[in-house]
């Protein structure tokens, strides 16, 4: 069985989301705690842990007596900080199922300093709110012991579990694509389809990229979002 996050920590990244994308403004007083642990289904102790989450971050002032107010930050790091595709009215919060992992020989568009003559791949389907929306399909050098179980929640976090390794920076470039012929019948696009492409590299601390990903979203589903500076 695939291991899922913490229910706490699984509610603090979707408050992130929601507050990056703007649907909770900055200085917004969120219902009490009561109130919103039964609307999201938790305990208060449970609540109470990923509002604490928050507040680390910067992102929640708890004054007391009086409520939680939400507070903006652009230099948020979270589990899924990285994950740049939310649904179109923004936010979402992502979730993954993972089609295939195997070893296969290493691909020509392998970086010049992956060592050995295999790489991992992983694919998967990306939902945002439990909505079908982008395919990935991410290699890694062949070297790493990765293994393949228990990769449908971030693959950053299996990074810096299983091996030890963290992924600082990333570079992403968006053109166009097709839709591969490993699509699933739930995703809404067939095969062949022209559809946006986002080609990444990732690197931990070397010069030599770690990972290198292909994501074909659909663009009624996702868009692909990245956000900088103040406000």
């Amino acid at each position: 069985m695939a291991k899922t996050l913490p229910k706490y920590i699984a509610v603090s990244e979707r408050l992130i989301r929601q507050i990056t994308a703007g649907h909770l403004a900055d200085g917004t007083r969120l219902p009490g705690e009561r109130e919103m642990a039964r609307d999201l289904g938790l305990s208060v102790g449970t609540l109470r842990k990923a509002l604490a989450v928050l507040a680390d971050k910067g992102l929640l002032d708890r004054v007391q007596g009086s409520g939680n107010y939400v507070r903006h930050r652009a230099d948020v790091t979270s589990i899924y900080s990285f994950f740049r595709l939310e649904r179109p009215e923004g936010g979402g919060f992502p979730s993954a199922r993972v089609l295939d992992v195997d070893r296969d020989p290493r691909p020509s568009f392998a970086p010049r300093g992956w060592t050995h003559p295999q790489a991992w791949r992983i694919r998967r389907l990306r939902l945002l709110d439990d909505i079908p929306a982008a395919l990935e399909e991410i290699w890694i050098d062949g070297c790493h012991a990765l293994g393949v179980r228990d990769l449908s929640e971030s693959l950053y976090r299996a990074y810096s579990a299983r091996l030890g390794l963290t992924i600082t920076r990333i570079a992403d470039r968006i053109g166009m694509g097709q839709v591969p012929d490993w699509a699933p019948v739930d995703f809404a696009l067939s095969p062949g389809t022209p559809c946006c492409l986002v080609w990444r590299e990732g690197w931990e601390q070397s010069a030599t990229p770690m990972e290198v990903s292909r994501t074909w979203f659909d663009h009624d589903k996702a868009r692909y979002v990245s956000r900088a500076g103040k406000g």
